[in-house]
């Protein structure tokens, strides 16, 4: 692996979001976040021990990169990276899409309550711990098919997702966070899970637009940043959707007019591997349209990543990332939980 020289407090961020090793930052994790393709970090439960901890390690992290994205995968239900330490526990997707379903009126005004308090709470203690962006909400549709999927759904209904998910992006909004969609077009249908295989749809075009696909159709402009699937499509296209032009220009950018920032899954999972080693995987997605590319629990892969990947710094990517970065101050963790807002929104998610 050849040296590179610090990236200074001036310098552009790179396309690349990459995790850390463990809980304090060591010279290898400081080496990377230096890097001048570095651009992101991506925090996972081996990252968090308390709530001080993960404080001290953000600060650390925004110290070692100034202006660096700090993100997690913080949706709810079993994806959710921080549990402990007063970390309010969140409930799967699932449950709100249950609530809407009790009563046409009553339990659909619920779950949109619901689903916006939710929102808020998830987003506004990540940003009491120096945390910017959460890989939420699923917009997957449950078909009752996909296991990594299951409970992490919202509904089946394509209109429920959307209104579920635009009230839980709503309440992200209100604590000063972007969200980030996934995983498009769909990975509901497909069974196998992307982690360990690469999934197949085989479903027409027509047929995806018109359920998996239609609420980032109906979203639109609110919708931040969208995370595509590992997944193939092949009456569409041979490669899987995050390395494929036809989704990502053609379809997202251009037939759905999606406007946002657009991230990798994690280049490591075994749904990547149809593109190549992870430099040409990197390649094949940034090629494709995606702003950011994640590496995950491979620091191996990591830096082959980072010193392999050529590429002129784009600053239409850039400022479509830039764009995701939290707004306004973020409260204190006492502040916020002694706030009437907070009171207001828990009591409302332990309803559910």
């Amino acid at each position: 692996m050849t040296a590179t020289a610090p990236a200074s407090a001036a310098a552009p961020l790179g396309p690349v979001m990459l995790d850390i090793e463990g809980t304090v930052l060591n010279d290898a994790d400081r080496r990377r976040l230096q890097h001048p393709n570095t651009g992101g970090v991506i925090l996972f439960t081996r990252n968090f021990e308390s709530r001080e901890q993960l404080c001290r390690l953000t600060q650390d992290i925004a110290e070692a990169r100034p202006g660096v994205l700090i993100a997690v995968d913080h949706e709810g239900g079993r994806v959710q990276r921080f549990r402990s330490d007063g970390f309010t526990t969140l409930p799967p997707m699932r449950r709100l899409g249950q609530l809407w379903d009790r009563d046409e009126s009553a339990g659909r005004i619920a779950a949109i309550k619901a689903a916006t308090e939710m929102g808020f709470i998830l987003a506004s203690e990540l940003r009491a711990c120096g945390i910017g962006l959460s890989f939420a909400p699923v917009l997957d549709l449950d078909w009752g098919r996909s296991k990594v999927i299951g409970d992490r759904a919202f509904h089946s209904d394509p209109r429920t997702v959307m209104l579920l998910a635009k009230s839980l992006m709503h309440g992200m909004q209100i604590a000063g966070m972007a969200a980030c969609g996934k995983h498009f077009p769909a990975h509901g249908w497909a069974e196998a899970d992307s982690h360990h295989a690469l999934p197949v749809d085989d479903r027409s075009l027509e047929a995806i637009l018109a359920d998996d696909a239609a609420p980032y159709d109906w979203l639109g402009l609110s919708l931040p940043a969208v995370m595509p699937a590992h997944v193939v499509y092949p009456k569409v296209d041979a490669k899987p959707a995050g390395f494929s032009s036809i989704w990502l220009n053609d379809i997202l950018r251009r037939r759905l007019g999606f406007a946002g920032a657009i991230f990798s899954d994690d280049l490591a999972m075994e749904g990547a591997r149809a593109a190549g080693d992870v430099v040409s995987s990197a390649h094949a997605a940034l090629d494709a349209g995606c702003d950011m590319v994640l590496i995950c629990n491979s620091p191996s892969k990591a830096d082959r990543l980072l010193d392999g990947l050529k590429r002129a710094p784009d600053a239409a990517s850039a400022a479509r990332i830039a764009a995701l970065q939290p707004v306004g101050p973020a409260l204190a963790w006492e502040a916020l939980h002694a706030s009437d807002r907070f009171a207001a929104a828990f009591k409302t998610l332990k309803k559910i």
